[in-house]
């Protein structure tokens, strides 16, 4: 008998026992949709993640302040590190340019974090951010203009009450107008909107980066009066292959230009655009093997449950296998129609698993980020088809070799 006629063999057989193969093809689905289901979440996930900070670049970085968190230890506070000043940020800038000219550089501060932006009788929450910045910030932070324009040269050396609004606080305060050259009003001063950004969102549904607003570094200065400000030199190197040299090489210069002394610790932070992304590859790594451990675990008990189906068919079909050994089949061929049923079982649940997975896995990514992608995991697919037969061998190995060990005299003669 060769394979085609082993599964038809099994098919017939599936038919036959139609209510116990759909139970255990399920009890098989449902394993595999575990395990393909939080695996395709995991990959939609990661996705989403990658396209979020795709537009900024693996070789960008940003040299900021090294925050405190107030700690005492023996009744002594931790050391505290004073803030990048505005001379500091600007000798970086201005010597990472010298240093690679290829390289885009960006200084920005933060001018505030709770604003309410007025425009006429609008107003909106107090949650809005205000950034002073130069013309190459929106580029580097990965914003795209959606109307208007970006902060230009002019702007920044005038230092003109301009700003660029972020899609969240445009949206409030404009719903049918256009708000391009419209004068808005936040923290006591007047200002001329020249831009609104494309909406941005995040990986979490926090919408931050939509609730920012955009003003010449300058002018920015000018409007936190006496407040000290913390600045931020956010930079790119030219390719990414040079990306971890480079960061030392700015890590040099920052030294330098702090006085950190040899042999300290930095007195500043610099945080690379793939930090956090790696930060999540590492961790979606041991999520990849939690839920496929589920999953196992989940078919561990469906290979079971088949292996007791499998034997009560050998018990029921003694006479059959009877028959078959008398008119000519040998061990191996009822051990091959054993093992193949079996398999077929598991593949049909299989099947099912994996597309219930991919619709399951999918709607879990897309609840947690909403600029995740559809995702059909190929690599997982195989792997759960490999795992079902895989399954299939081990549930049917031994029912096929006690069907194969009848003898077949003591076979015909079961009733």
């Amino acid at each position: 008998m060769n394979i085609r006629e082993n599964v038809d063999e099994g098919l017939r057989s599936i038919q036959s026992n139609l209510l116990r193969t759909v139970l255990t093809a399920l009890i098989i689905a449902i394993g595999i949709t575990s395990l393909v289901g939080i695996l395709t979440a995991i990959e939609g996930i990661q996705s989403s993640v990658n396209s979020s900070f795709a537009d900024l670049g693996a070789n960008t970085f940003t040299v900021r302040n090294r925050y405190d968190d107030d700690y005492f230890s023996r009744g002594r506070r931790s050391k505290k590190y004073p803030a990048i000043n505005y001379r500091e940020a600007r000798s970086f800038a201005e010597t990472f340019r010298s240093t690679y000219a290829d390289a885009k550089v960006s200084l920005s501060a933060d001018i505030a974090g709770a604003v309410q932006v007025n425009y006429q009788s609008k107003k909106t929450n107090p949650n809005s951010s205000v950034v002073g910045s130069d013309d190459q910030y929106l580029g580097i932070k990965g914003y795209k203009i959606d109307q208007g324009r970006n902060i230009d040269k002019n702007d920044m050396e005038k230092s003109l009450n301009v700003a660029v609004l972020g899609q969240e606080v445009a949206r409030k305060l404009f719903e049918r107008a256009d708000p391009i050259n419209k004068e808005i009003t936040f923290m006591g001063s007047r200002y001329k909107v020249i831009g609104v950004l494309q909406k941005k969102g995040s990986l979490g549904g926090d919408n931050d980066s939509d609730r920012i607003i955009v003003i010449p570094l300058e002018n920015g200065r000018g409007l936190a009066a006496n407040q000290s400000l913390t600045y931020n030199t956010t930079a790119s190197a030219p390719t990414m292959a040079d990306g971890d040299l480079v960061v030392e090489e700015a890590r040099g210069i920052m030294r330098r230009l702090r006085h950190d002394p040899l042999g300290k610790e930095d007195s500043f932070e610099i945080d690379r655009a793939d930090a956090m992304a790696k930060d999540f590859e590492e961790v979606s790594g041991y999520l990849r093997l939690g839920g496929f451990g589920i999953g196992i675990i989940t078919l561990l008990g469906a290979s079971i449950a088949l292996m007791n189906i499998m034997l009560v068919s050998v018990t029921e079909r003694t006479r059959e296998i009877g028959i078959r050994k008398s008119l000519g089949a040998t061990p191996s061929v009822i051990r091959f129609q054993f093992l193949i049923e079996a398999i077929v079982v598991c593949i049909l649940g299989g099947i099912g698993g994996l597309f219930l997975g991919i619709i399951i896995g999918n709607i879990i990514s897309t609840s947690i980020s909403t600029d995740s992608t559809f995702v059909v995991p190929w690599l997982w697919m195989a792997m759960g088809i490999a795992v079902c037969v895989f399954v299939g061998v081990i549930s049917g190995i031994y029912p096929a070799i006690k069907a194969s060990r009848l003898d077949p005299i003591e076979a015909l003669r079961y009733e």
